[in-house]
């Protein structure tokens, strides 16, 4: 189609009306120009304002996150690049914290890959920052990519996850915004079903389209009514030139970004207008407000047409991942399969794109996570986008988040393999096994005699005791004699916080070891 030829080369036409509008508002803003305070200059500058605004094509925005507070004090941000693929990049907020302070953790947020740039997650970044050491998926736009660089399908989202998840190591967490749930979701019960110890930690899922049988929305119904040739025919379109994707079949941002306002076109055309007003009025707060807003959810990227196909096949017309019939590179993906990652599932009252239930499915398809590790939750009064932006966001639902991932530090099924093999490992070679280790000294295959009953300790429960015998803990003395090296490394092993500094466990020990020996 020449739709995307035509286009461009509107938009080119309408630049010198751009560049005219533009100087003309400048000119009637000008603070010496006697026009600029009257009715009739504001009225000349805010119409040369709206035809400028709504005739440009938005850039990528930037996050612009330059600072948090953490611990009560405010921090500086650095955003940077740590891992790159032609068709995303993995950023990395960093915080400027003290090397002593123990590490937060690590969360992977995957942004839609589904028109907007990943800054339309600067609201869901933000409020978890004090908290959590934070990564997001900077998905790259299709037309910017040259066509050397290859194909870019729902495979190979799926296989940029896993990759992601690698690179960041063991009990990272991972939180879905949207369409990636379903490629999360799939990649998460592979590594699960490879063994793969690099499975999350947890999986947060929020307003995402798992099953869209449930409550099914007019997206849904769109996407069924058509069929799939429906959308090879009319949306697929080829970039023009000179962009650096030139002859890439891609479905365009343009095209997208109409889907988006013909849904809600009533409220944009009443944005505009209250704009309008609000600039003729002088109220620039307002004005500034709606800049804002629209500079973001105005940029839009194109996505790849192989991409966009077979979601939209898979995800909303056949509901592969819900049916039990998704493949992945000719390997079935199976929700059944995930038991060691911990999975919180979020969705919106009024949403109107994810209806309610279409993200809750996915706990009904991982059934084999124990009910202690599974949570879902649904915000009152909030529609799609409040889910992850905006006060209600800040308030109920980042709290929420941050809570879970504390409360399910670990993926047990990867923990439970690790201490399998740690106990195998010592018991074939028991003098290399703590090799480098501070407490290599200290811990044991097993109890030499009885083991003593760790619970005589204060802050040592039923549970901890497991822990401290997994770990190759089993007597008094053991403890005992920890140097401060050695507690601080059993500490972090077990993440217990600070709980044997603060309990003192090591006077403890000795004090029940000296009457052990006494006895």
């Amino acid at each position: 189609m020449l739709f995307y030829h035509l286009y461009e080369m509107n938009h080119a036409a309408m630049s010198p009306v751009r560049a005219a509008a533009d100087m003309t508002r400048l000119y009637f803003q000008n603070p010496l120009n006697p026009m600029a305070h009257t009715q009739v200059g504001r009225t000349v500058a805010a119409s040369c304002e709206m035809l400028e605004r709504v005739t440009r094509r938005y850039g990528k925005p930037e996050f612009e996150l330059y600072t948090t507070v953490v611990d009560g004090e405010e921090v500086d941000i650095t955003e940077e690049v740590i891992w790159s693929k032609p068709f995303c990049d993995l950023l990395h907020f960093k915080r400027d914290l003290p090397k002593s302070r123990k590490d937060d953790p690590k969360i992977l947020i995957v942004s839609p890959m589904s028109g907007h740039y990943a800054t339309l997650l600067r609201g869901t970044v933000e409020a978890l920052l004090p908290n959590l050491d934070v990564y997001i998926t900077d998905w790259e736009d299709a037309r910017q990519v040259p066509i050397a660089d290859g194909r870019f399908d729902l495979d190979d989202y799926i296989e940029y996850i896993m990759q992601m998840l690698h690179y960041l190591g063991p009990n990272t967490h991972v939180l879905a915004v949207c369409q990636p749930s379903v490629p999360v979701y799939a990649a998460v019960s592979l590594m699960e079903e490879n063994g793969d110890k690099c499975a999350p930690a947890t999986m947060t899922l929020m307003g995402g389209p798992i099953d869209t049988r449930e409550a099914p929305t007019a997206v849904n119904d769109l996407a069924v009514e058509k069929g799939i040739d429906w959308f090879k025919r009319n949306v697929i379109m080829e970039v023009p030139f000179p962009h650096k994707g030139f002859t890439r079949q891609v479905y365009p941002g343009f095209l997208q970004l109409s889907g988006f306002m013909s849904m809600n076109l009533d409220r944009h055309m009443v944005a505009h207008r209250d704009f309008f007003q609000h600039l003729i009025e002088g109220d620039g707060d307002s004005a500034e407000k709606h800049r804002d807003f629209y500079d973001e959810y105005l940029a839009v990227m194109d996505l790849t047409s192989e991409f966009y196909l077979q979601t939209v096949e898979t995800v909303f017309i056949e509901h592969s991942l819900p049916k039990g019939e998704m493949m992945h590179r000719g390997k079935m993906v199976d929700p059944k399969k995930i038991t060691g990652t911990a999975l919180f599932t979020v969705e919106g009252e009024n949403d109107d794109i994810s209806g309610v239930g279409q993200t809750q499915a996915a706990q009904k398809l991982a059934e084999n996570i124990p009910s202690s590790r599974r949570l879902h939750y649904i915000q009152p009064g909030v529609g799609h986008y409040g889910v992850f932006n905006g006060s209600k966001y800040r308030s109920e639902i980042a709290p929420r988040i941050v809570k879970f991932i504390q409360n399910n530090p670990i993926n047990v099924r990867a923990e439970q393999a690790t201490k399998r093999a740690a106990k195998k490992a010592l018991r074939d070679n028991p003098s290399e096994k703590f090799a480098g280790d501070p407490l290599r000294e200290i811990l044991l295959a097993e109890p030499k005699g009885a083991a003593d009953d760790l619970q005589l300790i204060s802050g040592v429960g039923p549970k901890l005791e497991r822990a401290l015998n997994g770990a190759g803990i089993f007597h008094y003395w053991q403890i005992a004699n920890l140097t401060e090296d050695q507690a601080a490394a059993l500490d972090d092993r077990l993440d217990i916080r600070g709980r044997m500094v603060r309990d003192n466990w090591v006077e403890q020990a000795r004090r029940l070891n000296d009457s052990v020996h006494s006895n």
